[in-house]
């Protein structure tokens, strides 16, 4: 979630809500909404495991899973690939967006496209959809505050110690990153010698090289400063040179032999030097990059029964994990691994989105044209010679989408600061945010369909909403409603210390996400045949 300003206020005893109560049972089975609505539906023709919520053993199954995500995929590129990679192993199908697609996407079709390494759309195409059919869309952000090597990243040798230009990314470089171990990772566009082409390839190591240094108090008040200069008392050391001669150009270039004019001469010799070692490459391949310093503590259970995760990256790589999950759960039988869309007409689609810490703006992020020109693309497979726009415009309008991005989650210590009854807990359930002044995209329209969604998969909402005196966050849920015109509601798993280059989650609460979004994809036709 993008960043918010908090402010204090009368300090009270409040009672937690535990979210709101749900309205009349619901129908869940397309048959019986037939029945009683005259809406068209084919009766399933068997009961799957996708059609099955989630067991309370299921939802603690992603616990480890999840930790293991966030632990071994630190950056954005990471992430997104082990993503894509998860999406293969379970029958989807890369598309290329250069490439057209008609008659490539079928129904009962499984695909997913990705857009700069860093954000990734997954979809579903159901066995009996029609151009016109309604879209389930669950769209998250995956990319973390974090902070970024600079295009020119070599520093001047200082007091005997070699520093690393980096850049902050959205909140990051705050009092959190004091002191912390930092790792470095990211993509590297690498020219192959012999053919010429440029392909991007990831990069990390497997150790901490950075350190952004703490003043002891002994110095008295320059170590007390709040508002360290993030320029010239936040530059991280990742090594050390006592020869007492200033690195330059010239130098950095003598030490990792290479010439003036690469890449590879801008940026610290060490550093590229460790970056060819691990990448088995030359200095003189390396075409650029794009680099993120990262917290390296890996994600793991706290608490006396191992109730917490403590991880970094929690915003939003948490909600971006239980979506796709839930996809892949929804769409597969766990017997024998077929599909199970037989009976579905809708497509199911998951975006999850770079740029959102930022605003969103750049061609990766949700305020783009990644996820309508998806979706117009396949309602144009499939339209044929029919008006495209008339069917997307109908896609749009049968459609429903959850902006699914991380919630507050009540702190003990700060109650005056949370609205009574709408300070969400861990390991409860997803939360749905709301916002009088447009910050969200929830309303009574959406809040009702979403309950009556979690009342079919067994799953609980909570509720939050910022108190008048502070400022709420954003998601990506406006940008992306407003632009295709489709009912939405912000709702997302609520988390402890958000920003953070640490934070807290509930271990329960990757599988209830997958378990919501899951019921979701699952029930989303039927119960929205409630709201014609």
């Amino acid at each position: 979630m993008t960043r918010n300003k908090g402010s204090e206020g009368s300090r009270y005893t409040m009672p937690l809500s535990t979210g709101p109560t749900l309205p009349e049972p619901v129908v869940c089975h397309p048959a019986q909404v037939s029945a009683q609505s005259n809406i068209p539906f084919r009766p399933r023709t068997k009961k799957t495991p996708a059609q099955k919520n989630l067991s309370t053993a299921d939802v603690e199954s992603y616990a480890k899973p999840f930790l293991k995500f966030i632990t071994d995929n630190p950056t954005v590129f990471h992430a997104v690939n082990e993503l894509a990679k998860r999406l293969e192993s379970h029958g989807f199908t890369k598309l290329s967006s250069r490439e057209p697609w008609f008659g490539k996407t079928k129904p009962g079709g499984k695909y997913f496209i990705e857009r700069n390494g860093s954000s990734i759309i997954a979809f579903v195409i159901g066995s009996r959809y029609q151009a016109g059919n309604g879209v389930a869309v669950i769209a998250s952000h995956i990319d973390a505050v974090t902070t970024k090597v600079k295009p020119i990243s070599t520093k001047p040798t200082t007091a005997g110690y070699v520093q690393l230009g980096i850049a902050p990314y959205a909140g990051a470089l705050n009092k959190t990153w004091w002191d912390r171990d930092l790792g470095i990772g990211g993509k590297v566009l690498v020219e192959d010698p012999s053919t010429g082409r440029i392909e991007p390839r990831l990069f990390k190591l497997d150790w901490p090289i950075a350190r952004i240094p703490t003043l002891a108090p002994h110095f008295g008040a320059p170590a007390y400063d709040p508002n360290p200069n993030p320029e010239t008392q936040m530059v991280p050391i990742i090594g050390l040179d006592n020869s007492g001669t200033e690195a330059d150009p010239t130098n950095n270039r003598s030490l990792i032999g290479c010439s003036a004019g690469i890449f590879a001469s801008t940026q610290p010799s060490r550093l590229v030097k460790a970056v060819t070692k691990e990448m088995q490459i030359k200095p003189e391949d390396i075409v650029n990059w794009e680099l993120e310093v990262f917290d390296t503590q890996p994600a793991q259970l706290g608490g006396l029964d191992k109730e917490f995760i403590f991880a970094p990256r929690i915003d939003d790589k948490l909600c971006s994990y239980a979506a796709i999950e839930a996809l892949i759960a929804s769409t597969e039988d766990s017997a024998d691994s077929t599909s199970s869309t037989d009976d579905d007409s809708i497509i199911k689609m998951v975006g999850c989105f770079d740029d959102e810490e930022i605003g969103s703006l750049l061609r990766q992020g949700a305020r783009s044209n990644f996820l309508p020109s998806t979706i117009e693309r396949i309602v144009a497979a499939f339209a044929g010679s029919l008006s495209i726009p008339e069917y997307v415009a109908q896609t749009y309008a049968n459609g429903f989408m959850i902006s699914a991005d991380v919630s507050h989650a009540v702190n003990p210590n700060y109650l005056n600061v949370y609205l009574e009854n709408h300070a969400p807990r861990l390991n409860v359930g997803v939360a749905v945010q709301a916002d009088p002044n447009g910050h969200t995209t929830t309303n009574s329209v959406s809040t009702a369909l979403l309950q009556k969604v979690a009342e079919c998969c067994d799953s609980q909402l909570q509720v939050f909403q910022i108190r008048n005196d502070s400022r709420s966050g954003g998601t990506v849920g406006p940008m992306l409603s407003s632009a295709m015109g489709m009912r939405a509601i912000d709702a997302g798993l609520p988390q402890l210390s958000m920003h953070s280059i640490r934070a807290t989650c509930g271990n329960l609460d990757p599988g209830l996400g997958v378990k919501l979004f899951k019921g979701f994809f699952d029930h989303f036709e039927a119960v929205d045949a409630h709201f014609r």
